[in-house]
């Protein structure tokens, strides 16, 4: 069966919800599971990854929430570019903490790109 647009609206802010869990997990796990395991500059790595991963995941239920309220409704692509952004972005940070190859610190730019390209195109699709 279809979803109907309120149905795939309410997908993005489930979505959010549970993002947002996941990454109250991961700061979690930085303060208690990895304070005695990496140093500082890299235990600062994993919290920039935690802080941005929340902060997009409660853009994804701000975005769906938008959706539900606002006509026209912003692109969809929106809310790609935050889930993309948050894997890209906190992804990278957290495999590199764990992994130590900084590397992976080459894929954080398109996360930060995924983000801004999101925020960007909300902004200009809002119209009153």
């Amino acid at each position: 069966s279809r979803l109907t647009d309120r149905e795939r609206y309410m997908q993005w802010i489930r979505t959010g919800a549970a993002l947002a869990a996941l990454g109250v997990a991961a700061g979690a796990f930085g303060a208690h599971g990895l304070k005695d395991q990496v140093g500082p500059d890299l235990l600062d790595v994993w919290k920039t990854g935690a802080f941005y991963h929340i902060v997009h995941a409660l853009a994804l239920v701000v975005f769906g929430t938008l959706c539900t309220l606002h006509k026209p409704t912003p692109p969809k692509a929106v809310g790609w570019l935050f889930a993309i952004g948050i894997l890209l972005f906190s992804g990278s940070l957290y495999l590199l903490v764990l992994t130590k190859v900084r590397a992976l610190g080459a894929i954080t730019p398109l996360g930060g790109l995924s983000f801004i390209a999101a925020w960007t195109w909300l902004a200009i699709s809002i119209r009153e």
